[in-house]
């Protein structure tokens, strides 16, 4: 009898001590570039004392890296909040069925358009999908108004275009199957490798290339150009197809990975992220991301509704476009 009680006491004194308490951290990964959200995940840590764990994306993979480790982590999830600088692969994990729901009340007067409707996911701060051209190379009268200029002769050998199977230019593309179906979709990108468009490793570099006069125009985001912009660099800007498609408007998304480790302060973080605090901190950083809400404070020279065209998207056609896309550019562009 005594042997048995000291084996259960034994027991208890066993289980007691391993058991820890629940760690008072989120773990979040994110494709926004580090230096513009690296601040707020430390705001966030000072105001509420949760530890923030971050893992952040490199420039040549961007949301494909971090989306492709979730994926990887689905039977032991690591992650708590998958923070992407962009929509489609957010839509891919949610198909996947690998996030959870989670209806922020943050995000109550976030625009329906900018929310999925189960709540797997929500939009923020914004980029636009933008032409940016040197000054010193191009001149005011030469200015394309729409992407499918950059077909003609006049800018052979002469535009840069990000990979295409990564970031805010896979989505783009994506879009655009979308919009022009299969076959316009293959003639312009057809044309567009007929003409040497230079394939480069991200947005940025499509940016520096104009930039540095390498080239004299290429795609990129609003947030690529700002930071030209301010380094007061002789590059301008274009919202392309105001007179056609419209330029596309891609925010950033938050979504709740599927048995996320510390769900309850995952919430906590996505409720932080959502707010309009935070929408505004982004705005004035470097990055100029648009907030999607009206009454959100912003800098003078952040774009609205009268800059550009917004082309009409539906994100749920354009994530499940982004496989096919991505393979008919692999065959045009990346042979």
């Amino acid at each position: 009898m005594k042997r048995i009680m000291f084996s259960v006491i034994f027991l208890v004194i066993f289980i007691t001590g391993c058991t820890k308490e629940p760690l008072n951290e989120v773990v979040v990964y994110t494709s926004l570039d580090q230096i513009f959200s690296e601040p707020i995940l430390n705001d966030f840590e000072a105001e509420t004392g949760i530890r923030v764990k971050a893992v952040y994306d490199v420039e040549a993979a961007k949301t494909t890296g971090l989306v492709n480790r979730i994926i990887a982590e689905k039977n032991n999830p690591r992650c708590d909040v998958f923070w992407n600088s962009e929509i489609g692969r957010t839509i891919i994990l949610k198909k996947k069925g690998l996030l959870s729901a989670y209806d922020s009340p943050s995000a109550k007067d976030i625009p329906q358009r900018f929310k999925d409707k189960d709540a797997f996911w929500t939009g923020f701060a914004a980029r636009a999908r933008v032409l940016v051209y040197n000054k010193n190379l191009v001149a005011e009268d030469e200015l394309p108004d729409s992407i499918f200029e950059l077909t003609k002769e006049r800018w052979r050998g002469k535009v840069s275009l990000a990979n295409p199977l990564f970031g805010t230019t896979a989505v783009h593309t994506a879009a655009l199957y979308t919009e022009l179906g299969e076959e316009g979709f293959r003639q312009y990108f057809e044309e567009l490798k007929s003409n040497d468009v230079v394939i480069v490793d991200g947005n940025s570099t499509s940016r520096d290339r104009v930039v540095e006069g390498i080239l004299e125009i290429g795609f990129t985001d609003t947030d690529d150009v700002n930071v030209a912009l301010e380094e007061k660099k002789p590059i301008g800007m274009i919202f392309p197809d105001k007179e056609g498609i419209g330029t596309l408007f891609i925010p950033n998304t938050v979504c709740l990975i599927k048995r996320s480790p510390n769900p309850d302060n995952a919430k906590k973080f996505i409720d932080y992220l959502l707010s309009k605090e935070v929408e505004t901190k982004l705005a004035f950083s470097g990055s100029l991301q648009i907030p999607l809400r009206a009454d959100v404070k912003r800098p003078k020279n952040t774009p609205d509704s009268d800059d550009f065209k917004s082309m009409e998207a539906d994100y749920e056609k354009i994530a499940g476009n982004m496989e096919r896309s991505g393979k008919i550019l692999q065959e045009i562009l990346l042979r």
